[in-house]
């Protein structure tokens, strides 16, 4: 059995949106390439062919894992998110007491994650010592620089 991925609405909506770009835009280009480079002669010596065709691998094995994940995802629902404690979809505000500055992070899957838009896998050092913590907490987190100290100050969706 496949490993369920856990994604918001937004996520799974622009996960699906991208495999339908890649089905309906992408694969037809590239199948044109390979036409294109088939049409140019001898294909044990044609390079633009073998590009071609790694390129169509690349792209179908693109197209399997993302199918894969949608087959496999659940979507959260924010509304049944507890927010007395840090779990996924949780908005976390802390305090870096190393530096005193505060960060503020939404736990998501490893998916969605986007750290310039403040969005922190689950599967980081930050978030695994951050889940099921409460505010006020003060949680050390081992990271790749040492060891960090931060505070919970506030827990929201």
């Amino acid at each position: 059995m496949a490993d369920i991925v856990y994604l918001t609405k937004e996520g799974y909506n622009k996960l699906k949106a991208e495999l339908d770009q890649l089905r309906t835009v992408e694969r037809p280009a590239v199948t044109a390439a390979i036409a294109e480079a088939r049409d140019k002669g001898d294909l044990s010596e044609n390079a633009e062919y073998d590009a071609a065709k790694e390129a169509q691998a690349m792209l179908e094995l693109r197209i399997s894992k993302m199918e894969a994940t949608l087959a496999n995802a659940r979507i959260l629902d924010e509304s049944n998110i507890d927010t007395s404690k840090v779990q996924i979809l949780s908005r976390v505000r802390l305090k870096n007491h190393s530096n005193g500055k505060e960060v503020e992070y939404t736990i998501v899957s490893e998916n969605e994650a986007n750290l310039k838009e403040g969005k922190l896998s689950i599967g980081t050092p930050i978030a695994k010592a951050l889940i099921g913590r409460k505010k006020g907490d003060k949680v050390n987190v081992t990271v790749p620089a040492g060891v960090i100290c931060f505070e919970i100050l506030d827990i929201s969706i």
